[in-house]
C-alpha cells in the first residue's frame, strides 16, 4: 500500500480543511492558541498526513488524518495509535505526541532523516538495518489487535462482494495456494508478536543512527514472518538478499525459517491484491486498482507455481 513520505503530489488546503486541521489542533496542549501552518505531505490512499509547524517553534509535527471507509481495510485508528507508541518505545517509530478522539487523529512529532531509496534498500548493511529495526518491534511489548491475512482476504472478497465488486477468477485458485500454506504454518506455529505488516521502504526514514518505521496502520499481533515475507516481496529481495534479511534477524539461516519467509512472500502478494480488489468498491480515487490486484495475483500464482514452492511447504510445516 502506498503512503506517506513527503514526496510526490501534494494535496492543496482549502481553507475549510485548514479550519479543521487548526480546531484538532487546539486540543493538543503543545500547539493549542499557536498560528500554525499545515503542509500537506504526499498523499497515501488510506489517510492523509500533514507537516504543522508554527513561527518561532523550534519542534516540528505531524498530524495523520484517516481516509473514507479505512475500517473496511481491518485499519483501527486505535490500535495504531498503541502501535505507534509502542514503536516509540523501542525507538523505532515517531514519538506519538496527541491522539485527537474522537476523529481519530495521530500527532507526531516529526522524524528529522532521509528517505531509504529502491537501490539502498537492497544493500546488505540497508538490509540488516531494516532488520535491526523490524526485531525491535518484535520484541516489544504486545499491541492490541490482531493481524491474520489468512482471514483477511476472506473479509476483503466479502466485502467487495457486497459492494458489487466482481471478484477475479485468480481468487480461487489464491485461495487453494493460502490454504496449503496455512496448514503447512500451522503444523509448525510460532508465537504470534506484534508486526507492522506494511512494510515498504516508502515507510522507512533513516536518522543516521537507526531505520525509522511509520505508518502503522496495518499492525496488530500476527506471525512475524509475515512482515518479513512482506519486506522481501514488497522490494523484490533476491534468494541471497533474504538470507541476509534472515540471519540479521535471528542469526542463522534454517530451512524451516527461509521457507516460512518464501511462503509468506505469497501470503503477503494475496493480502494485496485482495485489498486492491476491495478498494475498487470503497476508493474515490483516480488509481487503477484492477491493474494492482492483476499484478500481485499474477506474482503469487507465478511463485506458487515455482519448484521451491513444494519444497518451503514441507520444510515450513517441519519447522
Amino acid at each position: 500500500m502506498t503512503t506517506n513520505t513527503g514526496t510526490g503530489p501534494k494535496e492543496a488546503l482549502t481553507g475549510e480543511l485548514r479550519d479543521q486541521l487548526t480546531h484538532a489542533m487546539q486540543r493538543v496542549p503543545e500547539l493549542a492558541r499557536r498560528r500554525l501552518e499545515f503542509t500537506a505531505l504526499s498523499g497515501g490512499i488510506t489517510n492523509r498526513n500533514f507537516l504543522v509547524e508554527s513561527p518561532g517553534m523550534r519542534d516540528r509535527y505531524v498530524i495523520r488524518m484517516a481516509g473514507n471507509d479505512t475500517h473496511l481495510l481491518g485499519i483501527s485508528r486505535e490500535v495504531e495509535h498503541a502501535a505507534t507508541v509502542a514503536a516509540a518505545g523501542v525507538g523505532v517509530g515517531p514519538e506519538v505526541v496527541a491522539f485527537v478522539r474522537p476523529e481519530g487523529y495521530l500527532v507526531t512529532r516529526f522524524i528529522v532523516g532521509g528517505p531509504v531509496s529502491d537501490e539502498a534498500v537492497h544493500r546488505p548493511e540497508t538490509i540488516r538495518r531494516v532488520a535491526n529495526s523490524i526485531r525491535r518491534f518484535h520484541d516489544g511489548p504486545p499491541i492490541p489487535g490482531l493481524f491474520m491475512p489468512f482471514r483477511l482476504v476472506e473479509a476483503y472478497r466479502a466485502l467487495a462482494m457486497a459492494r458489487g465488486v466482481a471478484i477475479p477468477p485468480e481468487y480461487a485458485r489464491s485461495m487453494d495456494v493460502a490454504r496449503r500454506i496455512e496448514m503447512a504454518m500451522l503444523a509448525s506455529p510460532v508465537e504470534l508478536r506484534p508486526c507492522h505488516n506494511d512494510l515498504l521502504n516508502a515507510n522507512f526514514i533513516d536518522d543516521g543512527e537507526r531505520i525509522r518505521i511509520v505508518d502503522w496502520e496495518y499492525a496488530g499481533l500476527g506471525d512475524p514472518f509475515f512482515d518479513l515475507g512482506n519486506f522481501s516481496v514488497n522490494h523484490d529481495l533476491s534468494p541471497d538478499e533474504d538470507a541476509v534479511l534472515l540471519e540479521a534477524y535471528e542469526g542463522a539461516v534454517r530451512p524451516g525459517r527461509i521457507a516460512r519467509l518464501l511462503l509468506m512472500r505469497i501470503v503477503s502478494d494475496f493480502r494485496e491484491a485482495m485489498w486492491a480488489v476491495l478498494q475498487q468498491g470503497i476508493s474515490t480515487l483516480d488509481v487503477d486498482f484492477v491493474a494492482y490486484a492483476g499484478k500481485h495475483f499474477d506474482r503469487l500464482l507465478g511463485n506458487a507455481s515455482a519448484p521451491v514452492f513444494q519444497r518451503a511447504l514441507r520444510d515450513a510445516a517441519e519447522g
